[in-house]
């Protein structure tokens, strides 16, 4: 360690009662060649932790908890409720016949859903019905709540911009007076109206966000499985489709990127990285990631994440289909989202 110049140092201490602070002492670590990231790559396997989620479930009531949820915290962010330095991800469970009470807040949300069938979610006065693999919005200020009225636990992935709202101090929240709002648009309405190639008369966009809050894993699905017979494979990401807002065309929420991507029988991608770090769900298959070094298995329901700038690449033993998101609108909107895909 570089000892400092005495003279040097009794300027500092005179200057430090000013809140003043010489930047040419820590510019370095300020302003670096490469991002230096804290955050680590790391999987978590569903059927590792599934017992842990459904435990919950008996600990604590949906009610009590408002959102019973485990936060899958990144092992280098230990503490600060963190899978990436800016995102927020968690397994939440919903029993039979529970309901998790209306809120809204200026976190934006999304559900992926994981395990069980039948569930739902009601957002802004429209209720839907929740599948395995199906992706679901939660705009910010948007009121919402949960139920479950099958006969059979539903968990599913939340992600959410806890981290970046929190970093510019903007986080509000309120309690709907009643456990589940009223409902006001049949179920289905807005992917009729907003998700099948057409837009109503007269629509006007006033908000960022997405009006399909709803965007169903097997008509996903059925995509991929028609784009599949291009055989326009990208050699970092397979098939890789993002998920936007039908009228704008942008992504279908204003902080987070979703995707929904096929790696064919036996792909091993080649090397990428990018600076949103990623974090991801897999829907089908069975295969491995190497980030920095480090192997990750993964098969159906399992999580995990890789952070920012960290090169990496996938190998899938047979099909797979993997859901992820980020915060590259973030970065794109303001110039700075960078990706490395070595010589392609």
């Amino acid at each position: 360690m570089t000892q400092t110049d005495p003279s040097r140092q009794e300027y500092y201490d005179r200057i430090a009662p000013s809140n003043l602070t010489p930047l040419w002492e820590v510019m370095s670590g300020l302003v670096t060649p490469e991002p230096r990231v804290q955050a680590k790559a790391a999987v978590w396997h569903y059927d590792d932790i599934r017992d842990f989620v459904m435990e919950s479930g008996g600990l604590i009531t949906a009610k009590e908890a408002v959102r019973r949820v485990l936060i899958l915290e990144n092992p280098n962010l230990q503490g600060q409720s963190k899978i990436t330095n800016t995102l927020y991800a968690g397994l939440q469970l919903i029993l039979p016949g529970e309901v998790a009470p209306a809120h809204r807040h200026t976190q934006t949300a999304l559900r992926f859903i994981v395990e069980g069938h039948g569930a739902y979610t009601a957002v802004e006065g429209e209720k839907t019905i929740m599948q395995p693999g199906d992706f679901v919005t939660t705009p910010s200020w948007a009121w919402h709540d949960h139920g479950n009225e099958s006969d059979e636990p539903m968990v599913w992935l939340d992600g959410l911009d806890i981290p970046i709202i929190s970093f510019f101090d903007a986080g509000f929240a309120e309690d709907l007076d009643e456990d589940s709002q009223e409902l006001s648009r049949p179920t289905g309405d807005s992917l009729a109206r907003f998700g099948a190639g057409l837009l109503p008369v007269g629509y006007e966009n006033t908000t960022p966000a997405s009006p399909v809050f709803n965007y169903p894993y097997e008509r996903t699905r059925e995509a991929l499985e028609q784009m599949r017979q291009a055989r326009e494979w990208d050699p970092c990401h397979g098939l890789k489709m993002r998920y936007v807002n039908p009228v704008t065309g942008d992504y279908a929420m204003p902080t987070m990127a979703t995707f929904m991507q096929l790696l064919p029988d036996g792909m091993h991608t080649a090397p990428y990285r990018s600076t949103d770090g990623m974090v991801y769900s897999v829907v089908e298959g069975t295969g491995r990631t190497v980030a920095g070094g480090q192997e990750m298995t993964w098969g159906p329901r399992d999580t995990f994440v890789i952070p920012s700038w960290c090169q990496h690449h996938h190998e899938a033993d047979g099909d797979a289909v993997l859901f992820s998101f980020s915060d590259r609108p973030i970065q794109e909107k303001v110039g700075i989202w960078r990706q490395d895909r070595g010589n392609h």
